[in-house]
């Protein structure tokens, strides 16, 4: 009796979840996303303190890197095995123990 929707409003907040929102999370902190998902991403935010957490703290980390690293001239093969591993880490894709070709017929 009396269906309501309570029940799909679990941990989506407004009309953008919070999969979407995190897996955007490095695009917000760089100003390169559209004004509409800038806006959207913003109001999910507001709403989700979780999500807002891990969005908190990666822009601190930014703050600290840029601060430490200002002065310093960071060596190209440092910055493209960052960049690099952050591919990696971006696809779910990231190598164990340093292995540099993964194989496909794992026992």
């Amino acid at each position: 009796m009396g269906e309501h929707d309570d029940h799909h409003h679990g941990h989506d907040h407004g009309s953008y979840d919070c999969e979407a929102a995190l897996a955007e999370i490095y695009t917000y902190l760089d100003g390169e996303l559209t004004e509409e998902k800038r806006v959207l991403i913003a109001s999910h935010l507001e709403g989700c303190n979780p999500c807002f957490e891990a969005f908190d703290f990666e822009a601190e980390l930014r703050m600290v890197v840029s601060r430490r690293c200002r002065n310093e001239q960071v060596p190209d093969a440092l910055r493209i095995r960052i960049a690099e591993r952050l591919t990696l880490i971006a696809l779910g894709e990231e190598a164990e123990d340093g292995d540099e070709g993964a194989s496909p017929d794992r026992a």
